[in-house]
C-alpha cells in the first residue's frame, strides 16, 4: 500500500476513535451538550462542574441529561447519602420505627470537638437510636456520626467502605469510589450521573425521605435544635437531599423537589450539582452550589409546567 494511502487510513481510524468517544453520553472526552435533552438545553445549567437532572415518571423525556465531563471528582459530604443507604439496607426501618439503640464510643465522643470538620457533640456511653443517628448524619452532617455508624455496622470504617463500594457497583455506579463513610477524604470520588442514580434509589426509602425533608433535629443532649445544612429546603418544592463542601471538592448538592407537570400532577425532580468553585473556601463553594441549584430547580419547574405531562 502506498505511504500516502496508509497515512490517510490512519487518519480515518484516529478520527473515528475520537468522534466515537465524543458521542458516548458521559464518556471520557464527551461534549456534555450532547447529553442534555434537546428540550432542556435552555435551562440555566451551571457553566462549570457537573450537573445531572431527572424528572421521575416521564420516561425518556424526563431524563433531562448531564452537563459537565463525567470525570470522578471529590464529593465531600454527599458521601453520607451512600452511608445512609447502606445502613438502611442492612437495618431497615419502617414508618414510626427508631431501630436499635447504639452506644456512642470514645472515638465518636473525641471527634465531637474537632475544629477542622463537621461534627455533632455526643458523649461516650450515650445511647442513641439508629433513627436519631441517621438524623444527625444527614441533617447537620456529622462526620463523627458517619464513622460511628460505620463501626457499628461493619466493625471498622474500612470494612464499611467496602460495603459502600459493593452497593455502588450493584447500582451501576461505575465511576464511584468510596474510601470512608463521611466524605472527609478527597479520595472518595464520583460523578453527577452516578450520584443521580443513587438519589433515585435512596429516595424510594420512606425513612430516608422523611429525614432529609426535616428542617432541623433535636441535639443529642436535648439542649436545642440543630438546623438542616440544606439552605434550599422548603423553597420551590425542595424536599431534600444532601449538601457537601470542602476546599478540594468545592460545593456539592444532591437535591430533590416536587413540581407540578401542567396536568395537575406533582412530579419528583432529582438533581446533582458537583464541583462548584473548588479550591476556594467550603462556604463559598456551597453557596455557589445553592445558587446554581436554585436557578436550575426554578427552570425545571417552569419547563415542566410549560411542556405538560405529554411533552412537546
Amino acid at each position: 500500500m502506498r505511504p500516502a494511502l496508509l497515512a490517510a487510513c490512519a487518519m480515518v481510524v484516529i478520527l473515528v476513535a475520537v468522534l466515537g468517544a465524543s458521542l458516548v453520553p458521559g464518556g471520557e472526552g464527551s461534549t456534555t451538550a450532547r447529553s442534555v435533552h434537546s428540550s432542556a438545553r435552555s435551562l440555566p445549567w451551571p457553566e462549570h462542574g457537573q450537573t445531572s437532572v431527572l424528572v421521575e415518571g416521564l420516561g425518556a423525556r424526563g431524563d433531562l441529561g448531564t452537563r459537565g465531563a463525567q470525570t470522578p471528582v471529590p464529593i465531600a459530604s454527599v458521601t453520607k447519602v451512600m452511608t445512609a443507604y447502606v445502613i438502611l439496607r442492612g437495618h431497615p426501618l419502617r414508618a414510626g420505627e427508631h431501630g436499635p439503640d447504639i452506644t456512642v464510643d470514645q472515638q465518636a465522643a473525641d471527634e465531637s470537638v474537632s475544629g477542622v470538620e463537621s461534627s455533632v457533640p455526643v458523649r461516650e456511653g450515650q445511647r442513641l437510636s439508629e433513627r436519631r443517628l441517621l438524623e444527625l448524619l444527614l441533617i447537620p452532617s456529622g462526620n463523627n456520626i458517619a464513622r460511628l455508624l460505620a463501626r457499628w455496622d461493619a466493625g471498622s470504617q474500612e470494612a464499611f467502605a467496602e460495603k459502600m463500594n459493593r452497593a455502588a457497583r450493584s447500582l451501576g455506579m461505575r465511576r464511584t469510589t468510596y474510601t470512608g463513610a463521611s466524605g472527609l477524604e478527597p479520595t472518595t470520588t464520583s460523578t453527577s450521573a452516578d450520584q443521580l442514580t443513587l438519589a433515585r434509589q435512596v429516595m424510594r426509602d420512606p425513612t430516608f425521605r422523611s429525614i432529609v425533608a426535616m428542617p432541623d433535629t433535636v441535639a443529642p443532649d436535648r439542649s436545642g435544635r440543630i438546623p438542616n445544612s440544606n439552605a434550599l429546603l422548603g423553597t420551590d418544592g425542595v424536599i431534600g437531599v444532601k449538601t457537601g463542601s470542602s476546599t478540594p471538592a468545592g460545593g456539592n448538592l444532591m437535591w430533590a423537589a416536587t413540581a407540578p407537570d401542567g396536568g395537575g400532577r406533582d412530579r419528583l425532580v432529582l438533581g446533582v450539582v458537583l464541583r462548584q468553585e473548588p479550591d476556594t473556601s467550603p462556604r463559598q463553594g456551597l453557596e455557589a452550589a445553592f445558587t446554581h441549584s436554585s436557578a436550575l430547580i426554578k427552570g425545571v419547574r417552569q419547563w415542566l409546567g410549560a411542556t405538560g405531562p405529554g411533552g412537546r
